[in-house]
């Protein structure tokens, strides 16, 4: 009895021992953690993933990505900061990208100033986008990130779609510019600046972009603000197309104190033909355009396959829309307005101040909401 007791007393003692060890390491982890990280140079990538969730403070200085890879910084703990410094570059690879991805609650991503995160797209433009051709990575991943923040990024010449936004909610993106200026004459297509979905509370602020599709394009979400933007030579700043996803709702969403110039589109609103779902409480205000070669405003229920169908349908119905103050001019072969809805699908709008001039009237519209004008 006593040899066992013993026996007993020693194993008991050694579990302890064994269990101290984790304790220091814990330690250690969480020192870690509060340390700032440099990574830079060819290397930088693939040891930022590596050591992501070991550092509180992210640095990525002149990082060079390999190609084929993407600059993995999903699942960060909480409250991490990532900032970019110099210029990132990408290798090339025709794959579908992302070139970029970030994940986390209470995560903050900053550029540095002069910071420059090159995507080199002519390496793969060829005007066909995503629609054929060489297989071309999106940018920016911005999926999954709760209660946190985008600043100051300045990205130049994506290859396509610059930043995806889903299953975000809470996140503020500041000070952002996007140049795609080569892109208009080196065949840059489908570079949407900020594309959203399924996301409550995306606040996008003072953005700077020059490409070659939409500014913004909402799909699905609520809560979302765009404000203060300046947006050239792509397709407009855009709700939809809504339809034909898994989510299929936008609502309250504000667009206000924007510039759109230079341009396929300024407002536009589109929905998918024989598709379900809705878009609510919408609010363009203070917008001012120039240069708008098709529509200055355009709000139509019929796309189909990508391509506006001709025949408006009624199951995204277009509720609580506001015009306010949406003024400018549009080239003599565009035109000014274009309102195409299902019958009762488009009501209870809003529209003041709308005064777009220098194109032609629309003899197409169909079923103009009351208080609105084609």
């Amino acid at each position: 009895m006593i040899l066992g007791l013993k026996l007993g007393l020693v194993g008991l003692i050694g579990a302890t021992a064994v269990h101290a060890a984790p304790a220091a390491t814990r330690a250690s982890e969480i020192e870690q953690r509060s340390s700032t990280c440099t990574f830079t140079g060819s290397k930088g990538a693939a040891s930022a993933i590596k050591s992501k969730t070991s550092c509180s403070t992210i640095v990525l200085d002149s990082v060079a990505v390999p190609a084929g890879t993407t600059l993995d910084l999903t699942g960060l703990n909480k409250g991490t900061t990532v900032i970019f410094e110099g210029e990132t570059t990408f290798g090339y690879k025709e794959w579908s990208g992302p070139l970029v991805s970030v994940s986390g609650t209470d995560i903050t991503v900053k550029g540095s100033s002069g910071a420059i995160l090159n995507g080199d797209g002519a390496r793969w433009w060829d005007g066909k986008g995503t629609n054929g051709g060489k297989t071309k990575p999106k940018f920016f991943y911005a999926h999954k990130m709760i209660s946190s923040k985008i600043e100051d990024i300045y990205i130049k010449n994506s290859p396509v779609q610059v930043f995806s936004v889903n299953g975000a909610s809470d996140l503020t993106l500041s000070g952002i510019t996007v140049n795609n200026a080569d892109g208009d004459d080196n065949g840059g297509h489908n570079t949407d600046a900020f594309d959203v979905g399924e996301s409550t509370g995306v606040y996008i602020t003072n953005p700077t972009v020059h490409n070659q599709d939409d500014c913004l394009a909402v799909n699905s979400g609520s809560d979302i603000s765009f404000t203060g933007a300046s947006c050239t030579g792509g397709h407009g700043i855009s709700i939809g197309s809504v339809g034909g996803r898994s989510d299929n709702t936008v609502e309250n969403v504000t667009i206000e104190n924007c510039s759109i110039k230079d341009s396929q589109n300024g407002v536009r609103i589109k929905t998918v033909y024989d598709a379900t779902g809705s878009v609510k409480d919408v609010t363009y205000k203070d917008i001012t355009l120039s240069g708008i070669s098709d529509y200055g405003v355009v709000i139509e229920q019929d796309y189909k396959n990508g391509s506006p169908a001709g025949t408006p349908t009624s199951g995204v119905p277009i509720t609580g829309l506001t015009l306010s103050n949406v003024k400018g001019s549009v080239d003599s072969s565009a035109t000014d307005v274009y309102i195409l809805c299902a019958s009762g699908a488009c009501s209870d709008w809003t529209w003041s101040g709308v005064s777009v001039s220098g194109g032609k009237t629309s003899s197409k519209c169909k079923n103009i909401p009351s208080g609105a004008s084609c």
